[in-house]
């Protein structure tokens, strides 16, 4: 009976949609990819090459049973499962997957290994290493701003106001909108940049993880383990959280929905 029902919802749903006899996971992967724009289309045609996805590549997506998925988790890593979770819940949506293969509770708990904050210790001999002016520059502003890698490199002379003494700009990630007052401090490293067009004319011309290859270098070269650039951005919080500043003023500082955030005052409360 299984068997029997099997074919007659097939027989269904293929009157209703006959391209469901040709649409794969890798389709679903494509199509997904061409709704991301810059530098998050980049991250996801880099996730769908994950090798843990050969195994359902050529997979019908209405075939699909849930083992399948889980030899694929099981195979790969936590972004594994973070990307086919989006994967399958975008294929959910749109009406490709009938029915969700794995349930939402049933789906394997992501697991992210420990992060941390960079130390202001670490990142004086950071930035006392480095010799080139725009990288030491730019870790500055990470330090000052807690921005993401991929925002800092690319912001503009037009995104400081230097009336207001304010630095604005838009998540490439979430689109929402970050929003800083600066002091003296970063006023002077503000006033080493660029004064017209971007601030960092070469940094934002690589690609995101060579930026972070070139910093992983320069801390392996000075000892310094367990952290990446995304560690400025847990310390602009941690820093955030110890002198009291109101979570969500730290929200809107580092753009909204930040896990940093989140992270940092959350430990606050435990």
């Amino acid at each position: 009976m299984p068997l029997v029902n099997r074919q007659i919802a097939r027989a269904y749903l293929a009157a209703g949609d006959p391209e469901i006899k040709q649409r794969t996971w890798q389709i679903a992967m494509e199509a997904l990819v061409r709704t991301k724009l810059g530098a998050n289309r980049h991250r996801w045609e880099t996730a769908i090459r994950d090798p843990a996805f050969d195994l359902i590549r050529t997979v019908l997506l209405f075939e699909t049973q849930p083992g399948q998925l889980f030899r694929v988790l099981e195979r790969g890593t936590v972004a594994t499962n973070v990307f086919l979770r989006r994967i399958h819940n975008f294929a959910v949506d749109v009406g490709w997957l009938p029915w969700p293969s794995i349930p939402k509770r049933q789906w394997p708990t992501v697991k992210y290994g420990d992060k941390r904050a960079i130390l202001i210790e670490e990142h004086r001999a950071i930035i006392g290493a480095e010799r080139n002016p725009e990288r030491r520059a730019f870790y500055e502003l990470c330090w000052h701003l807690g921005g993401s890698q991929g925002d800092i490199a690319n912001l503009l002379a037009t995104d400081i106001d230097w009336n207001q003494q304010i630095v604005s700009y838009r998540r490439q990630k979430t689109k929402t909108v970050a929003l800083l007052r600066f002091g003296d401090e970063l006023t002077s490293n503000l006033r080493q940049l660029p004064s017209v067009g971007p601030l960092f004319p070469y940094l934002r011309s690589v690609r995101s993880c060579d930026r972070a290859t070139e910093f992983k270098q320069r801390c392996q070269g000075l000892g310094i383990q367990g952290v990446t650039l995304h560690s400025y951005r847990y310390a602009w919080a941690e820093r955030a959280k110890q002198c009291g500043y109101p979570e969500r003023f730290a929200q809107e500082a580092l753009g909204h929905n930040s896990q940093a955030v989140h992270r940092a005052y959350a430990l606050g409360r435990k």
